[in-house]
């Protein structure tokens, strides 16, 4: 299998300078780089960049891909944004772990899938990713606790450990935490699991916070709007919304912990176990139906033979006379359905005796003595000497158990 590796970066809340450009051109002459994004893509080789530091320096979201089954995910996030102990409640991990840097908090997501038997070449995925950071930035923890179930399914957790806080909307992620989940390979039943005890996701209605801002000092509303002014403002957005959210009764209070990761895993595996056994039976249903409709449709061909049948016995004569393969396999075919036919209508010795007399007729027509210029033809070349093997295998279909091989008249 090839090797193949993949580099994406993207830089959200404000865009790249160009001696950040030119700095990170020296790290490859190869990449994409742009404003706000750096792609680069190996075949052979490995980028010699350090993706933590780069995170750390130039970047908000990193993915990393290997076809050998490495996943690797990093969100940068302002430390305003996200309280640094809370996080570290779910990201204590291997799989998932906080990195941090006078500014920020980097959430880092690690998984090693199995390797990918078959697999395309990507390009911008991360794109369908980052609403999720988004999303944590505006006190969505969803992503946090996908984090935690990460440490679970790679046994990363100890068994005794009690879940964090269960956050809501478990239940029905967003679709770019769907993204997550699916390039992690996060385990959908140990999702599904630990939503039971996650409650719906309510809305937080905008009233008051107008009025929240209004009332702020105006020297810290300078303040907030001078660092909007230097590029700042989703920091300035993510330090509103969790002093806003510090201040009103938040509707969306996670569940308390009351669950083991040793129970979260065992009940994953019950619930996959039904979850195989449910598909298995659709499986099984739906192949009988289709087993059902196929038979129907074949007999409904047999109807359709039945009133030329005659037509086409000539028809399979005529088949096997041009002595050319693919009509040999037409000749086959045709005779099967019409094997079929006469069993289906309990008339099968009267096709058995015509196919022996029509078999019969042919081979009597090729045992004649053939002419010099088909003699040279046989030593020329395999072609004629397959092509009577063909025929002669017409001779060993089996009908009712009689071997056709000792039919009438042949030696």
């Amino acid at each position: 299998m090839s090797e193949y590796q993949y580099y994406e970066f993207l830089a959200l809340d404000r865009p790249l300078t160009s001696k950040q450009r030119e700095e990170l051109r020296r790290l490859s002459t190869r990449a994409e780089i742009t404003a706000t994004r750096f792609t680069n893509e190996y075949h052979w080789g490995s980028f010699r960049g350090d993706p933590q530091q780069m995170m750390a320096a130039y970047f908000d979201a990193f993915l990393y891909l290997a076809n050998w089954g490495t996943r690797h995910l990093m969100f940068r996030i302002p430390l305003t944004a996200l309280d640094t102990e809370h996080a570290g409640e779910y990201c204590y991990t291997d799989a998932a772990s906080l990195i941090e840097t006078d500014d920020h908090l980097i959430i880092s997501l690690y998984a090693d899938r199995d390797p990918d038997d078959s697999w395309d070449e990507t390009a911008g995925e991360l794109g369908g990713m980052v609403a999720a950071r988004s999303e944590l930035l505006g006190g969505d923890h969803r992503l946090l606790y996908l984090a935690w179930l990460m440490g679970i399914q790679w046994d990363h957790v100890d068994d005794e450990d009690t879940e964090p806080p269960v956050p809501a909307g478990l239940a029905d992620l967003s679709g770019a935490l769907r993204a997550v989940a699916e390039f992690l390979d996060i385990d959908e039943d140990l999702i599904a699991v630990a939503a039971e005890a996650s409650p719906p996701l309510k809305e937080k209605p905008a009233a008051g916070l107008a009025d929240w801002i209004a009332a702020l000092p105006a020297a810290e509303k300078d303040k907030l709007l001078t660092m909007v002014a230097d590029g700042e403002g989703p920091q300035v957005q993510a330090l509103l919304l969790r002093r806003f959210r510090g201040s009103t009764p938040d509707q969306n209070e996670p569940a308390q912990p009351a669950r083991t990761a040793a129970q979260l895993w065992t009940a994953a595996g019950a619930r996959r176990t039904v979850r195989e056994e449910s598909e298995a039976r659709a499986r099984s249903a739906q192949e009988e139906r289709a087993a059902t409709a196929k038979a129907a449709a074949y007999n409904e061909r047999l109807d359709h033979l039945a009133a030329r049948a005659e037509a086409a016995w000539r028809e399979a004569e005529n088949f096997i006379e041009t002595k050319k393969p693919r009509d040999y396999d037409l000749a086959v075919a045709l005779l099967r359905d019409l094997s079929a036919l006469a069993r289906r209508d309990g008339d099968h010795d009267t096709f058995t005796v015509r196919f022996l007399v029509t078999c019969r007729k042919i081979f009597t027509s090729q045992t004649c003595a053939p002419t010099p210029r088909a003699r040279a033809a046989a030593q020329a070349g395999p072609a004629l000497a397959a092509l009577r093997r063909r025929v002669r295998r017409l001779a060993l279909i089996r009908v009712r158990g009689q071997s056709l091989a000792r039919m009438p008249g042949r030696p």
